[in-house]
């Protein structure tokens, strides 16, 4: 790739291969002052038990039920669930029949939400947790996306950091979200991927990231078989994306080196973010 554009001093358009769409690059914008709103960072010492927090152990939660003593890992249903299996009377009913009306649709969207616990301390969280611990957490991913993927259509794991996120209790833990649809984005990126691979014969972001590793100008981290990097066509601050090193299409198609490697990657990634915003 080369161009007679200076890309760091004028504005210009970046094209993103997963969404098929161009995004305003504006670099000489960064030089303006900044006097915009700064806060500072909120990290109070958090205690390792909680009695009050329902995600810790022996605690009751809002739905009577308690927590076991767990040790490692724990899962539980969400108990304010944002998806949730019908009754069968309630899909077949003709407030749910999906709409004709071009302006006016809906369709039924089930799922399961259920909440992992990393860790029985309240005090950690995934940069501070130790690499056996993390290695436990995505070998628990796996396992919950293997009983999940053959009933519904995605299963999203995610996890909120900080209060104006959405992270309404200080304590190690993720959502696992399975649905009976794809989520618009996903949808969009498989289905690019797709055209690319029907057009060139071979994967997209293996291509990409080889071509990233001989450029070597945005890479953050990187071990045997996953690296942390900077998209080409980035548009949120600190953005970044972790890729594995080679084709792997499903989670529980990780060897035992690559999950081993997830975890020590995924550990100096967040603690680079935690050192950036003062903050785990």
């Amino acid at each position: 790739m080369s161009c007679s554009l200076n890309l760091d001093e004028f504005p210009h358009t970046r094209y993103n291969p997963l969404k098929d769409e161009w995004v305003l690059v504006s670099p000489h914008r960064t030089k303006r002052p900044w006097k915009g709103q700064v806060e500072e960072s909120k990290n109070p010492n958090r205690a390792r038990f909680d009695p009050s927090n329902p995600l810790c152990p022996n605690v009751t939660r809002p739905n009577g039920q308690i927590n076991p003593d767990y040790k490692e890992t724990y899962v539980f249903d969400n108990d304010f669930p944002a998806l949730f299996e019908y009754e069968a009377s309630v899909e077949n009913s003709q407030s749910t029949d999906p709409i004709s009306d071009d302006l006016f649709k809906l369709k039924p969207a089930k799922g399961s939400c259920k909440v992992m616990c990393f860790h029985p301390y309240s005090d950690l969280t995934l940069p501070t947790m130790k690499i056996a611990d993390i290695v436990n957490v995505i070998k628990k991913w796996i396992e919950m996306y293997q009983e999940l993927s053959p009933k519904y259509n995605w299963v999203q794991i995610f996890e909120n950091k900080g209060e104006i996120m959405g992270c309404s209790n200080p304590h190690p833990h993720c959502q696992v979200w399975a649905s009976n649809f794809i989520p618009n984005e996903i949808h969009r990126e498989d289905e690019n991927q797709l055209k690319f691979y029907k057009k060139h014969g071979k994967v997209m972001l293996i291509e990409y990231l080889n071509r990233e590793i001989k450029l070597k100008e945005r890479i953050v981290v990187e071990n045997e078989t996953w690296i942390v990097l900077v998209p080409y066509w980035a548009v949120w601050p600190y953005e970044t994306m972790l890729v594995p090193k080679r084709h792997v299409s499903r989670i529980d198609q990780l060897s035992e080196l690559e999950i081993q490697d997830l975890a020590k990657i995924m550990k100096k990634l967040l603690i680079k973010y935690d050192n950036l915003f003062k903050c785990s």
